[in-house]
């Protein structure tokens, strides 16, 4: 791989950890601390949504965007020919 193909390549690696890990934040520190008194009016299966997202919903978000991550750099490693 040439040398402008690794720095967009690193670049393009960047971008997706930056967004993936900014939603992540937003999630797990906004729904389940900051926005948690407007979240709690709402319910969800017998619990506060704010609860929800302190206790679990973070951590299912967390999982789902490890699965986008996954996906999203097979299709970049496709694009630079560096799949398997």
């Amino acid at each position: 791989m040439k040398k402008s193909d690794q720095k967009k390549y690193w670049k393009t690696n960047l971008k997706y950890l930056t967004v993936l890990l900014t939603i992540w934040f937003i999630v797990s520190y906004g729904c389940g601390i900051i926005f948690v008194d407007e979240l709690n009016t709402i319910r969800m299966g017998g619990f506060k949504l704010g609860f929800w997202f302190a206790q679990q919903g973070s951590i299912y978000v967390f999982t789902i965007l490890i699965f986008v991550y996954i996906r999203l750099m097979n299709k970049l490693d496709k694009k630079y020919n560096l799949d398997s």
